[in-house]
């Protein structure tokens, strides 16, 4: 057997991991923070992402450990910066609602943190920028986003500032929201969740390289799952949105909300087809490789085993 860079763990063996803490939460808190499509309930909660708060617990406390010795070695005040959690992976996967429990988990350890969740659709360019570019079909993919503002975000934020700003973005009207910004005042834990937050740097002519967004990044999750599996459930969650969401006449995909069910089912195909499933195999799960952890999900949607980079 050839040497691997990670650990493999079953989910059986991964679960014996939390130990006999309590579970923090109730199962109205997980209906609210669930992904429309997502069928987690509360055992894969404290088989999973129990586990996964408890190891990030520490992870966070090692760093805080490391940051007062070297503050005492250097013997000037060192600034204590957040902890930068990184969760990458397809549409549709479910990043999302790991991304909410692991925000609402990790607020209800013992330290109590002030874990803030940055989605990085707040920096897509807005629609008319990528109409001007000609890149609203490709939304999504990594040159549709301000590269350049989210860096400055991750920048702060690694700086310690006292108060930082990231835009907003509403999936109703598929669109960033003129003018709103989330404020994180002093967080300890900073989360950042977004299709491809673990693009490695591009190259300059000269051969050396930009900074990466997954720079910042202390501890990074990516949501895997074969791609089939993730075709069926976007397929899934469009004809169920079409039912909802694209009901609300505001809605930027209310001109779906009329077709009939085989319609629906094949616009989503098609869809995913030219714009979500290329850029999964482009340009997202060639990062895989990056993260800290994947968690690998089966058929079901459930999490099926873990692979932890070693240390």
């Amino acid at each position: 057997m050839s040497a691997s860079p990670f650990t493999e763990l079953s989910r059986a063996n991964w679960a014996r991991l939390a130990d006999d803490v309590a579970l923090p939460l109730t199962a109205d808190e997980l209906d609210h923070l669930r992904g429309l499509g997502d069928p987690v309930d509360l055992d894969e909660v404290r088989e999973v992402y129990l586990p996964l708060a408890q190891l990030l617990t520490l992870h966070i406390r090692a760093q805080a450990t490391l940051s007062r010795d070297t503050e005492d070695f250097l013997r000037v005040p060192v600034t204590r910066t957040p902890f930068v959690i990184g969760i990458a992976g397809s549409v549709a996967v479910g990043k999302s609602t790991t991304a909410r429990l692991l925000q609402l988990l990790l607020a209800r350890t013992p330290e109590h943190p002030r874990v803030a969740l940055v989605t990085t659709d707040g920096f897509l360019l807005p629609n008319e920028e990528l109409r001007r570019r000609g890149l609203l079909a490709r939304k999504g993919f990594p040159e549709s986003y301000d590269r350049r503002a989210l860096l400055a975000f991750l920048l702060e934020v690694k700086a310690g500032a006292d108060v930082v700003h990231a835009p907003v973005y509403s999936h109703l009207t598929y669109d960033v929201v003129p003018g709103q910004q989330v404020r994180l005042e002093r967080p300890d834990v900073v989360i950042v969740e977004g299709l491809n937050v673990l693009q490695p740097p591009r190259l300059r002519p000269d051969a050396s390289s930009h900074l990466a967004v997954s720079d910042f990044f202390d501890f990074s999750v990516y949501v895997d799952a074969d791609t089939a599996d993730i075709r069926r459930w976007y397929v899934e969650r469009f004809l169920a949105l079409r039912q909802t969401a694209f009901q609300d006449p505001s809605s930027y995909f209310h001109r779906y909300a009329g077709l009939t069910e085989a319609q629906a089912m094949s616009q989503a195909e098609q869809l995913w087809d030219a714009i979500n499933g290329p850029n999964l195999v482009l340009n997202i799960l060639p990062t895989r490789g990056r993260a800290t952890l994947v968690l690998h999900k089966g058929p079901d949607h459930a999490v099926a085993r873990a692979r932890l980079r070693k240390r």
